[in-house]
């Protein structure tokens, strides 16, 4: 039977999400890797075992997490709460998302629409074995239905009492303000937004999403903080066999150049210089940013976690070392 290290919240920073009473750890485990049927279940209970003992108390999901059969991550997580962690409900913060494709039909097509949210997060509940989840995003904008019905979907299923919190994933900030708007008439309790930001990713900063979310109130829970693996040490000397980029399981593999592995190169010096791993630098730098609520890691192995968690003992950057970062990316950076 699991029992949890009851020293874990003395391991972690915790930070309030926007101007919520929510608070969720600097560092979050999200499952949108290695939590299918075909990976060791053993493994994933042990990552999350590890992450909670860690002081990990946010772990986040998506109906179609579990790659090739959507919804095997949700299936396992509840496994998982049943051997054991069930019992420490109340101290997690469990998210799910509902947005992308996930089952045949129109219903359940990559859609934003009141039917298809509904239905899903009723279909995740019944996967993890739960009256509720603490954060519901809707998953990725979409253009087709109105920003109205998506937000009176999401205002309903809080009403019902099947989620706590709102929140969005992939919106621009100019969708956000449009969200904003129609959920202060509402009353909904929305307090983030899911984007993508990494120091090989400042897409958020072009668009003003960091800025714009610190102005209304909402937090940032980012996602690929270490942009598919390439802010690691994996890749500085090629392509390892086992990693993502060998097994085809990332889109951005042609973006490994020379000129890429030469920049990681260059971080990686700058993070050897701070006392950390260029993992845990990104990590860092990430988190640097103050809209930042929480950065959300995947990880393959209980080790990966243990180590990335440690990014916390380092979040302050000189002058110098932001310049030298800005400098040594500017030409490969999104």
């Amino acid at each position: 039977m699991y029992i949890a290290d009851e020293n874990r919240y003395e391991k972690m920073i915790y930070n309030t999400v926007g101007k919520s009473g929510l608070k969720l750890p600097a560092v979050s485990l999200g499952f949108w890797q290695n939590f299918s049927y075909r990976d060791r279940f053993e493994n994933m209970e042990d990552m999350v075992h590890t992450a909670f003992d860690l002081g990990i108390t946010h772990f986040d999901l998506a109906n179609n997490y579990g790659n090739p059969f959507n919804g095997s991550a949700e299936e396992n997580f509840g496994k998982i709460l049943d051997r054991g962690m069930r019992v420490y409900r109340d101290e997690m913060c469990i998210s799910t998302k509902a947005g992308y494709d996930m089952w045949p039909g129109p219903y359940g097509d990559k859609n934003g629409s009141r039917k298809y949210l509904i239905s899903s997060l009723d279909q995740s509940l019944k996967r993890m074995g739960l009256e509720y989840v603490d954060i519901f995003y809707h998953h990725v904008f979409d253009p087709g239905t109105p920003l109205g019905e998506t937000a009176l979907a999401l205002d309903h299923i809080v009403r019902k009492g099947k989620a706590l919190y709102v929140g969005i994933s992939n919106y621009n900030s100019q969708q956000t303000s449009e969200m904003i708007s129609i959920f202060k008439e509402l009353r909904t309790p929305f307090i983030v937004n899911q984007p993508s930001y990494s120091i090989l990713n400042r897409w958020i900063e072009r668009d003003g999403l960091d800025k714009y979310a610190m102005e209304s109130g909402i937090g940032l829970a980012v996602f690929s903080p270490l942009y598919q693996g390439f802010l690691t040490d994996r890749y500085l000397h090629g392509i390892p066999e086992n990693s993502r980029l060998a097994k085809g399981s990332t889109w951005i593999k042609p973006e490994l150049t020379d000129e890429m592995i030469t920049v990681l190169s260059k971080l990686n010096e700058i993070a050897d210089k701070r006392g950390q791993t260029l993992s845990q630098m990104a990590l860092s730098w990430v988190l640097s940013n103050k809209s930042v609520a929480t950065v959300l890691i995947g990880a393959s192995s209980p080790g990966q976690i243990t180590q990335n968690v440690k990014c916390i003992e380092n979040l302050n950057f000189s002058d110098e070392e932001k310049r030298n970062i800005d400098i040594i990316t500017e030409k490969v950076r999104k």
